[in-house]
């Protein structure tokens, strides 16, 4: 078994370096963003020769020599995070409690501490580049006439630059958690190291800025209502004492002081500019694309090949360059193709296309089922179904699927591409076997659910005018009516009446209340969550289909030996039944509408539409496929169903 051995080689010689590399232009860049901090935080309008001139002295004196030693080291220890805690799949919440405990877990807590350390280390090395009244914890305090001995009060203004550097970490790391700052994600055009880099440089920047200000702000609150508590434990650990004559910072007087706001500001701005870079090279570093070689002459050297890497168990960052690796071979390296369709010597088996293909199918054929049970949990109302009744039913495609794709579609113990969150079932405390419900649909039978939550949620009487018509513009009923209505009422949407029915005059429908509005958008945004998670690893299906249309096109010139003909029938079945199961998702309420990315933070927010491409990416693999085969397709065997579904890809209809 080479996984061990396999995973600890590409950790060790291609992660681990990646990173080094990333930590090591980090830390070279370091020197000019510290200068041009300097600049920033002593420039003044009316003196600018003079201020350059100090700049330069304190750039090469002996504090700043050792606070930029400090610096290198904060950015060694944020290098190593951001090695431990990445992930190429995103972890979704799909509840406030799911959040919440990602952001109470201890691995998190541990992140959050260390992180509130390193905050403070930088904000100490900015006091000292500020200098003046930010230099030192404490001062001589102004004697009176009749005191003999001196005595050191607390500055205020060194405290307040410390614990905004603590706060500003510790929102870092919180806000990590909450835009997935951790997950790294693939470019789809490739670009140089350098040019990406540069291109967003910019973001960088606005986004430290941005994120700075709020920071801030919400630290000036906390410190107004809680600064006191610091200070006093402050004074009674190292016997210092208040200055009275001045405002203390605590205060609306004390804050209301624009030099210090501005340096807070840039001092933040600072600290999260270098941890952003820090991050935004590693991004780059370690999603460079790797070529894996297609296969070996040598034994020792089989289990880095592009067939046993991708079919292997492995860490998922090697797993994701594998299928990026496969789907740019399959469009630009004529060479590489040859190599996938070749035949073994001896024996004459197509060994790198069957371990190919047979990955790319089971992938495709994951996800699938993954649709389907999602589908069967979630009814078309937001209420889930038993696992009983979901578990039973299948699509017609596949039912009708053939019998010798059967064990591709069938799933693997071995796949590692699982769910990133538990969108499918919510357990009831108090009852072991209780049907599975989706995550966003409330708990009524719960003795701690709310009157009011009941009164919302209750499920509306056939005789109610609100029955069978929408609600929601995203959430509509599909009971069946007791009662036939005619066509005008249904065109005008207003409520079927039964012949019982005692005619009342018309009545202006209730604004629903606050409360009733917050729960809904709560229960639309939660279905969304659910959906994200549920595509959150789609970029390697994308390259599984990219890869296996890729590779079929150019097999109709390029195989000699017709080694991927024999697989055709097996991957149009399963690109039909996955087009089919995806076509069922888009037609929840939820699914269709695409979500705003969200630009004001380093969250890489390109998870949230992986759907919407996974669809195109889909529709765009058949396609490739049908045009190029044409007609010839038809001598395929196929069921009755997929061979009409076919038909209208290859008339252009679909």
């Amino acid at each position: 078994m080479f996984s061990a051995e396999q995973s600890c080689w590409f950790v060790r010689k291609v992660i681990w370096w990646r990173a080094v590399a990333s930590i090591a232009w980090a830390v070279l860049l370091l020197p000019p963003i510290t200068a041009v901090f300097v600049i920033l935080s002593r420039f003044s309008l009316l003196h600018p020769i003079q201020t350059i001139s100090e700049c330069l002295s304190l750039l090469t004196s002996a504090s700043a020599v050792f606070s930029l030693i400090l610096l290198c080291g904060v950015i060694l220890m944020v290098g190593f995070l951001n090695l431990e805690y990445y992930t190429v799949i995103p972890t979704i919440a799909c509840s406030k409690i799911a959040l919440l405990g990602q952001l109470l877990h201890p691995r998190q807590c541990v992140n959050s501490m260390v992180l509130c350390i390193m905050g403070m280390i930088v904000a100490w090395c900015c006091s000292i580049t500020i200098g003046g009244r930010y230099e030192t914890l404490g001062y001589p305090c102004p004697q009176s006439d009749g005191e003999s001995s001196p005595q050191m009060c607390l500055n205020e203004y060194h405290l307040i630059l410390l614990l905004a550097g603590a706060f500003v970490g510790l929102s870092h790391s919180l806000l990590g958690v909450i835009h997935n700052m951790n997950y790294v994600s693939f470019h789809t055009v490739q670009q140089y190291k350098y040019l990406r880099f540069k291109g967003s440089l910019p973001m960088v920047v606005k986004c430290s800025a941005t994120q700075a200000l709020y920071s801030i702000r919400n630290y000036i609150v906390v410190f107004f209502f809680l600064g006191y508590i610091p200070k006093a434990w402050i004074c009674k650990t190292l016997n210092l004492h208040l200055n009275r004559s001045v405002h203390p910072l605590d205060s609306i007087a004390g804050l209301l002081d624009l030099s210090l706001l501005y340096h807070l500001w840039i001092s933040a701005s600072f600290l999260l500019f270098t941890w952003h870079i820090t991050l935004l090279l590693f991004r780059v570093f370690v999603t460079e694309v790797y070529s894996f070689p297609v296969q070996s002459s040598f034994t020792e050297d089989v289990h880095q090949c592009l067939p046993k890497v991708l079919t292997d168990k492995q860490p998922m960052i090697l797993k994701f360059l594998a299928l990026q690796d496969l789907a740019l071979l399959s469009q630009h390296s004529p060479s590489r193709r040859c190599e996938v369709f070749s035949l073994s010597q001896p024996g004459g088996h197509p060994h790198n296309w069957n371990a190919i293909s047979k990955e790319c199918l089971s992938l495709l054929a994951d996800l699938t089922q993954r649709l389907v049970a999602y589908h069967d949990t979630v009814a078309t109302n937001g209420r889930a179904k038993s696992l009983s009744t979901g578990s039973d039913k299948k699509t017609s495609s596949e039912t009708s699927l053939p019998s010798s794709t059967e064990d591709l579609m069938s799933p693997r113990p071995s796949l590692l591409m699982k769910t990133p969150v538990s969108v499918f079932a919510r357990s009831v405390i108090g009852s072991p076997q209780s049907p599975l419900t989706a995550p966003f649909t409330p708990d009524l039978d719960s003795p701690f659910a709310s009157p009011t939550l009941r009164r919302l949620t209750a499920p509306v009487e056939q005789c109610s005018p609100w029955f069978g018509t929408v609600q929601s513009p995203h959430v509509m009923r599909r009971a069946p009516k007791l009662w036939s209505t005619s066509t005008d009422s249904q065109i005008n949407g207003s409520p079927p009446s039964s012949p019982a029915s005692v005619p009342t005059p018309k009545q202006e429908p209730s604004k629903p209340s606050l409360l009733a509005q917050f729960l809904q958008n709560r229960k639309e945004q939660l279905p969304e969550a659910s959906s994200q998670a549920l595509f959150a690893d789609s970029q390697a299906h994308i390259w599984a289909l990219e890869g296996l249309s890729y590779l079929v096109q150019a097999s109709f010139s390029e195989d000699q030996f017709g080694v991927a003909q024999t697989t055709l029938p097996s991957i149009l079945s399963c690109m039909l039944v996955l087009q089919e199961a995806v076509d069922r998702h888009f037609k929840l309420p939820h699914a269709s509408s695409k979500p705003v990315r969200s630009t004001g933070s380093m969250g890489d927010s390109t998870h949230k539409t992986l759907r919407f491409a996974l669809r195109a990416t889909l529709k765009t693999a058949i396609y490739r496929i049908t045009t190029t085969f044409g007609d010839h397709l038809n001598a395929i065997q196929m069921s009755a169903e997929h061979r009409k579904r076919l038909q209208q890809f290859l008339e252009y209809k679909e």
